[in-house]
């Protein structure tokens, strides 16, 4: 998979974002919901995609979960990494208007992981779109890049890495984790 735009366009993309947008089923989880006899669900989260958001937010960078459907196990998980907000709607574009005005960016400064059809209006609108490896076909024709790790199996995790490293802030990270 080729990413649409060359090291230098990307890596300028990248510097300016200053809020991430992410689905969550499929891409800060592989996809899959359990459900037990209760009808209660369980999903499964990658710890190095949590720390990437918790990072991410301690170094300025602020993220939101828009999903077509929230849940009791993504509430929990949100405010474990540090999330600033949860928006369970859809179409997911028609909230994107609100985010950037509350948050005071541009579509140019955001960028959106997604991995499906439900995430494809939004990935247009916005100034950085991005698919996960193991997204549908549409997402990745719309995407600017093209993670090479699956949905929930470190995904937003190379963003998050890429949004610091483009903004130099990665020495920032190492040096926090060093102390």
């Amino acid at each position: 998979m080729e990413n649409r735009l060359v090291n230098e366009e990307l890596k300028a993309r990248f510097k300016k974002i200053k809020l991430l947008l992410l689905d969550v089923d499929g891409v800060l989880t592989d996809g899959r919901i359990i459900y037990d006899s209760r009808g209660r669900d369980s999903k499964f989260f990658d710890v190095h995609d949590g720390l990437g958001v918790y990072i991410l937010r301690k170094f300025g960078i602020k993220t939101i979960l828009v999903t077509a459907k929230s849940s009791k196990t993504l509430k929990h998980r949100a405010r474990d990494m540090r999330v600033c907000e949860i928006f369970a709607t859809f179409p997911k574009s028609a909230i994107l208007g609100r985010i950037l005005k509350k948050y005071k960016v541009t579509k140019d400064e955001v960028c959106f992981v997604g991995d499906d059809l439900v995430d494809l209006a939004i990935m247009r609108k916005v100034g950085l779109p991005v698919a996960v490896a193991n997204a549908s076909g549409p997402i990745i024709e719309a995407a600017l890049y093209i993670t090479r790790h699956s949905g929930g199996r470190g995904a937003v995790r190379e963003v998050a890495d890429l949004i610091l490293k483009s903004q130099d802030k990665w020495k920032d990270v190492l040096d926090f984790y060093e102390a």
